[in-house]
């Protein structure tokens, strides 16, 4: 995990073959990190090695192995039981495991998924208004982890990341919805990874996009055909209606997306149509998080007050620069964000004479979100 010491980062080792590969060229675990290892049979060759200043998170050892470890001043956070989710997990979740046990033909199926039992259990804690010490440590030690695998994502390899904002209550029927997976997969084209906040509505056009990318029109025509007969996140087929569309076009080579929801609105399932799934507790963390990875830009389709959150946090980070150079800021919808919610007038405002205020586009144009994404891109590195 990072940040575990104040005056080195740690070595993190996140599997058994990682662990043992390790060993063979380094008897020393000072300032190393193990997470979410069974490591009991592997006792003796780890005590062989130096254990002092090492780090042991949510692993399984054996009695001998944690007492040697304990002695030598390693700091040990044991597994913790009774919890649908497990605390310590080293990557971001997938479309497969949190919907693990769906049956589109049994939407009632639902309720037997990782995603769901999870949503059930942090409303039976109490949400987000007073869980135990216990639960509050368990969900953040989740957090942390989720925010560190979708770090180590972005790290692998350099990625152009663009998000996508939008509102949840976006029908599938709506020639906004369209536009906007028309846009996404323009981007994803275009090399461009998409990122939005994982839920229904503009989120879930988002990813489909980027599932529909180097396709013809035609295969995005019909699944926008098949997901109109459930266009509400409300309707009980809404899930199923994408499942289908996955079965009917599946993708084994399509480019990446990165979804990021949260439990806080649990009552949305997240979307079928993303490759990586970084889901939190802590909606702050998600928001933060979601703004400040889109160093390529973001775009704006119609929304309500989450959206309008996201604009503001995003004017914020360009206005003080305080996650780097500012990025593009481009809202779908003259008539939306001028009149309707006349957001883009005082942004407009606000950025006088500052560096973004050249970022600042607003269109009802398609092409002219993805020119304008493409232009920024063109003057700076990853």
């Amino acid at each position: 995990m990072h940040g575990t010491t104040m005056n080195s980062i740690p070595r993190e080792i996140e599997t058994v073959e990682a662990l043992l590969a390790y060993l063979d060229r380094c008897p020393s675990l000072r300032g190393t990190v193990l997470q979410g290892l069974d490591l009991r049979s592997h006792g003796a060759r780890l005590l062989d090695s130096e254990l002092t200043g090492s780090v042991f998170l949510g692993c399984t050892m054996g009695d001998e192995l944690q007492r040697t470890a304990m002695a030598a001043g390693a700091l040990i956070l044991p597994r913790l039981s009774g919890l649908p989710y497990d605390p310590y997990r080293s990557q971001l979740y997938d479309v497969p495991e949190l919907y693990a046990g769906y049956d589109p033909d049994r939407p009632e199926t639902y309720a037997d998924t990782l995603d769901a039992r999870v949503y059930a259990h942090y409303r039976k804690q109490g949400g987000d208004a007073a869980p135990s010490i216990l639960e509050a440590l368990a969900q953040r030690l989740h957090d942390f982890a989720i925010s560190d695998a979708l770090y180590d994502l972005l790290e692998t390899t350099p990625r152009r990341v663009v998000a996508i904002m939008g509102g949840h209550a976006l029908s599938r029927a709506s020639a906004d919805y369209a536009r906007v997976a028309r846009i996404a997969r323009a981007l994803a084209e275009r090399g461009f990874f998409l990122a939005s906040g994982g839920g229904p509505g503009a989120m879930e056009a988002t990813h489909l996009g980027v599932w529909f990318a180097h396709r013809p029109d035609s295969e995005l025509d019909g699944a926008l055909s098949i997901l109109s007969g459930a266009p509400r996140y409300s309707d009980r087929e809404w899930l199923a209606r994408a499942f289908e569309v996955r079965a009917r076009f599946p993708r084994t080579d399509l480019p990446e997306s990165l979804a990021i929801p949260t439990w806080l609105y649990g009552h949305e399932p997240p979307n079928a149509f993303a490759s990586h799934v970084a889901k939190y507790f802590a909606n702050s963390a998600r928001e933060d998080g979601l703004v400040t990875i889109a160093k390529h830009g973001i775009i704006y389709a119609p929304g309500g007050a989450g959206t309008i959150q996201e604009i503001f946090q995003d004017a914020c980070q360009n206005h003080y620069q305080t996650v780097g150079p500012p990025s593009p800021m481009v809202f779908l919808g003259e008539g939306y964000y001028k009149w309707k919610l006349p957001v883009f007038p005082l942004l407009a405002q606000l950025a006088a004479g500052r560096e973004y205020a050249g970022l600042l586009t607003i269109t009802d144009d398609e092409h002219e979100v993805v020119r304008a994404i493409e232009a920024h891109a063109a003057t700076r590195a990853v």
